[in-house]
């Protein structure tokens, strides 16, 4: 299990984010903090500091940022994994927080499916790494790495991000829907709801396949590739 600290200052983000990484297989919540001096605390000093793997850390907090943990823990030499998640959008701050090492920059908010595909990159990584030992090849760097990004195509002009990602959490809930089914359920038209699908199809997200057992033609199906 992949063990996870929650650092934010509002109380309501926290239930939040421990319902998502709940949900999430391969992962517990091993400690709650409200603020930066605690979660420094808990990382360096505190009795489940061990069992610690990766810190969703907010970025603004009412007794430090979260790029003041990051330096302070870097300055201790302490190595656990980072996803900044917060409201700031500033350019300058995500530079910091990558040159950190964050190893993902999250903005609220997000939905389940976008927190899950962040996740699952992170732990796709650790597996990664835990495969690789000694000295590694370009390909074992090259995999490790490339781990952490998403494997979508890019979006073709005629599609809108916002409803990919609802066609995206649709489809990875359901695990199999046809155009029919995703255009009933998100209010879409039929030829719309292809589109997207055929777009996940095309970047690898999902497979296609004929179903059978119905009158007339053959419907084409999507499943979700996980």
């Amino acid at each position: 299990m992949i063990g996870v600290l929650l650092v934010d200052d509002e109380a309501l983000t926290l239930d939040l984010h421990r319902h998502y990484v709940e949900g999430l297989e391969g992962f517990q919540v091993v400690g709650e903090c409200a603020g930066a001096r605690s979660a420094l605390s808990a990382l360096l000093d505190g009795p489940r500091a061990p069992e610690i793997d990766l810190v969703l850390l907010d970025m603004t907090m009412p007794d430090g940022s979260g790029l003041d943990v990051l330096r302070h823990l870097r300055a201790r030499a302490r190595t656990v994994d980072v996803i900044a998640i917060t409201s700031v959008r500033d350019a300058d701050v995500v530079r910091q927080a990558v040159g950190l090492g964050a190893m993902h920059y999250l903005v609220k908010p997000f939905t389940f499916a976008m927190f899950q595909e962040r996740m699952t990159q992170y732990a796709r990584y650790r597996e990664r790494a835990s495969e690789t030992t000694g000295a590694a090849t370009q390909a074992e760097i090259d995999a490790m790495l490339g781990a952490l990004r998403p494997v979508t195509a890019p979006v073709p002009k005629g599609l809108a991000p916002e409803t990919l990602e609802r066609v995206t959490a649709a489809l990875r809930s359901a695990g199999v829907l046809s155009a029919r089914e995703a255009a009933a359920s998100l209010g879409l038209s039929r030829v719309a709801a292809r589109r997207y699908l055929e777009h996940l199809a095309d970047g690898g997200r999902a497979e296609r396949a004929q179903r059978y057992g119905t009158p007339g033609r053959p419907e084409t199906e999507y499943r979700w590739r996980d």
